[in-house]
């Protein structure tokens, strides 16, 4: 990680510790410039290298409203794991819960957008990923303390 990497993620994990978030308003222009550019300019969280981003689309499990969230991941073919952290806050993500009641969805990395079935990762497959995660986002480990004692859920996107 890079002095900027670790700038960011000290600033995160400030923000996160006195529950500031950003809200959807940056995630919208997130996903905009992401979307516009083909993904090559969001795809990454600065200064951390092997932080890489993709767009998940999900449908509101309520609402049914089209919904982008914006999330690092780790690919392994052409399997991807995303983790359900909502920066080390008690309760999952929307996101997550959207996922739980409509898995097929779509998933956008760099310009290239795939269909994919979302499934919650068991205890053996998250145990093995989790130190990919933290290994490129060190910010991983000091959400889950934050979670604590919410275990932080992993997500597996497998293409259908």
């Amino acid at each position: 990680m890079t002095r900027l990497g670790r700038l960011v993620l000290a600033v995160s994990l400030f923000a996160n510790r006195r529950g500031l978030y950003n809200g959807r308003r940056s995630t919208r222009v997130h996903v905009a410039v992401y979307r516009w550019s083909g993904g090559r300019l969001g795809r990454q969280v600065p200064g951390c290298p092997g932080a890489r981003i993709l767009l998940l689309d999900h449908i509101g499990a309520r609402s049914h409203a089209r919904r982008t969230s914006p999330l690092m991941y780790h690919g392994e073919g052409d399997t991807v794991a995303v983790v359900a952290s909502k920066a080390g806050q008690p309760t999952h993500p929307a996101w997550f819960h959207n996922l739980l009641a409509n898995p097929d969805t779509t998933i956008q990395i760099g310009s290239a957008v795939r269909l994919v079935r979302a499934r919650v990762a068991g205890d053996p497959e998250r145990d093995r990923l989790w130190p990919e995660f933290v290994g490129f986002y060190p910010g991983y480990d000091a959400f889950q303390r934050m979670a604590a004692p919410r275990r932080l859920p992993m997500v597996i996107l497998e293409p259908r």
